[in-house]
């Protein structure tokens, strides 16, 4: 025992750093040497990469780089190596060699960084050792408080609490089945579309096809979601195989028929729409496929013609009016307008005619006057205005009938800048007295206002009405004659 005690305390004695006892001198210069030693010995297992940021300071408190530190370092470590030299002198029996001294620049929170940069100071473990085994110092980890985003510990109800504050929330930690399904309830529990949908994400991604659309059926309001996601991201694959599975014929067919919006090319889209026709639609949808497949097919002649007629300057129309953009893919009432502004006169025969468009797609008579009137009154046709909206009798009598209504006739005659003449012929026929009197005002058909007060027999109006004509024109002549009747 006393040759072991024996070999304790020539360690000790031996070693470069002693051990602590209360006979040591309690000389503060002496210790904050010793330990500026330590410290640079460790520089082999410091690593400042992550240090940039921070203010490094030196064990005198001064801040690395200032002028008083540089002076205060250097001085310091001139006096440390004189004392290092000595000391190893006086303890040259020491069984381990003198560690190199060198000028520290690292601060307290660096020695748990890591590895220092320099590769050629030789650590403490090392020069203790004499091994090619090194231990690193451990990084220092953040407070478990900076995790608390990202734990794993949230229930469902809370993790669906803490994404509707915004906030990141680790879905992968639900692994079973039932609990991913008991957090899609309890995301349609709290009504936020955008949770719902980053759970339904998830369950996409995470779980199979078949187990997903069963568990969807059962849940209404999830699955609108889905459908609408997979619609607005275009995953036309994936709805199909949904729709499928849900036995929703009709959707799958409307889904498919959308596919056409995506075809550029005419030709191709023409016959895409054609298969189309055979899909299981409802009787009503089938008749609007078998609609626009038809409709795409009088455009694509239409067009053919009308632009061998342009390029040719055969038409006196196409040349004082060009055209300004293509008819193909072009909406029935586009279409029907265009006949009409193009082709009025044509023959019903022919495909580009407005009487057959309007017989081959059943347009109503209310549609067809309305499209008719804007594309005539456009071109300033006062005739085929006129003879649009003039009927015939069993008996041959003719009269004016609008569908529309007369007030309609006249707003749209005035926004293509009919004349008076032709206004007030409209006017006259608007039944109601004072939607007549307010248009007739409003669009100062003078004679239309004073035959109005006339049959009115209104003798106050008429008079005050003098005041807003002419002094000395027509109408002013006029309405002093039915003064003075």
């Amino acid at each position: 025992m006393s040759r072991v005690r024996a070999d304790e305390e020539e360690y000790w004695h031996s070693s470069k750093f002693r051990a602590f006892t209360f006979d040591d001198e309690d000389d503060e210069l002496s210790q904050l040497k010793e330990s500026k030693r330590a410290v640079n010995s460790l520089r082999d297992i410091v690593d400042d990469d992550d240090d940039d940021d921070l203010e490094r300071v030196s064990w005198s408190g001064e801040p690395v780089g200032s002028i008083s530190w540089s002076i205060k370092e250097t001085a310091s470590g001139s006096t440390s190596s004189l004392d290092g030299r000595d000391s190893s002198l006086q303890k040259g029996s020491s069984s381990y060699a003198a560690l190199p001294k060198q000028v520290s620049s690292y601060s307290l929170s660096s020695l748990f960084k890591g590895r220092n940069k320099l590769p050629s100071f030789q650590s403490l473990s090392d020069a203790l050792t004499d091994t090619g085994v090194k231990n690193y110092a451990p990084e220092l980890r953040r407070p478990k408080a900076e995790y608390k985003d990202y734990s794993s510990d949230w229930s469902p109800k809370d993790t669906v609490r803490r994404m509707q504050r915004g906030k990141v929330c680790s879905l992968e930690r639900f692994r079973s089945l039932q609990d991913k399904l008991v957090l899609l309830d309890e995301a349609v529990a709290g009504h936020d579309g955008n949770v719902i949908t980053a759970v339904l994400i998830f369950l996409k991604r995470t779980l199979r096809r078949e187990i997903l659309f069963r568990e969807l059926e059962v849940r209404q309001v999830a699955l609108c979601h889905l459908i609408h996601f997979l619609r607005e991201t275009g995953e036309q694959k994936f709805l199909l195989d949904l729709l499928r599975f849900l036995d929703r014929t009709e959707e799958v067919a409307l889904s498919q028929y959308r596919e056409h919006l995506n075809i550029q090319d005419v030709e191709k889209r023409r016959e895409f729409l054609k298969g189309c026709i055979g899909l299981p639609f409802s009787a009503e949808d089938t008749s609007h496929i078998q609609d626009h497949y038809t409709l795409l097919e009088r455009q694509i002649i239409i067009e053919a013609n009308d632009r061998h007629l342009e390029m040719a300057g055969q038409s006196e129309l196409f040349r004082k009016y060009p055209r300004k953009a293509s008819i193909l893919n072009m909406p029935l009432v586009t279409t029907l307008f265009y006949s009409c502004f193009y082709h009025y006169t044509e023959a019903e025969g022919m495909f580009s005619s407005p009487s057959n468009l309007k017989k081959t797609f059943k347009i109503p008579d209310k549609q067809y006057v309305l499209t008719a009137l804007a594309a005539r009154a456009k071109l300033r046709a006062w005739g085929d205005v006129d003879a649009l909206l003039t009927t015939k009798n069993w008996l041959g009598y003719t009269k004016k009938k609008a569908p529309i209504g007369f007030h309609r006739v006249v707003e749209i005659l005035q926004r293509n800048n009919a004349p008076v003449q032709v206004l007030q012929e409209y006017v006259r026929l608007v039944e109601d007295v004072e939607t007549r009197l307010n248009l007739a005002t409003k669009y100062k058909c003078h004679d239309v206002v004073i035959e109005t007060y006339r049959d009115l027999k209104d003798r106050i109006q008429l008079t005050a009405y003098k005041c807003k004509v002419e002094r000395g024109s027509a109408e002013e002549e006029k309405i002093n004659s039915i003064l003075s009747n």
